[in-house]
């Protein structure tokens, strides 16, 4: 049964990092969905003057804005023509969510070369072990 066990964990490790890179791909939704939980609100630019400052910025990241005396805080997603607009009290929450995120992903990266590291590679001897000696050239 040992033996079984020893791929099943390989393979689901492996998994788990191909999810992770997976993950980081996304970064766009990511933000997205950090804006929302911190109170951003979606809108979409409807004045030639707003749609002209969503143009402008860069995308995939948080740009403060002066827009008719005000100051806000806008996410723009341009290919969806929507913008994610909150004050400085969500654009607080946006910064939070994005360290302690960060953090969460420090701490599932850890654990992950924890678990790669304290594999049992059996019989394989690691890579480039006495396994792989009838191999080489």
């Amino acid at each position: 049964m040992k033996h079984l066990a020893d791929p099943l964990k390989s393979l689901a490790a492996a998994a788990v990092i191909v999810l992770v890179a997976g993950c980081a791909t996304s970064n766009a939704l990511n933000n997205d969905n950090l804006a929302v939980a911190a109170g951003f609100k979606v809108i979409t630019p409807k004045k030639p003057d707003q749609q002209a400052i969503l143009a402008k910025l860069p995308k995939d990241k948080v740009t403060p804005v002066n827009y008719q005396g005000s100051t806000y805080y806008v996410l723009p997603d341009s290919m969806n023509n929507l913008a994610y607009v909150g004050g400085p009290a969500q654009y607080q929450d946006y910064q939070k969510l994005r360290v302690a995120k960060q953090l969460s992903n420090n701490n599932l990266e850890a654990a992950q070369m924890n678990e790669m590291n304290s594999m049992d590679w059996g019989g394989w001897g690691g890579w480039g072990g006495p396994a792989f000696v009838g191999f080489r050239r």
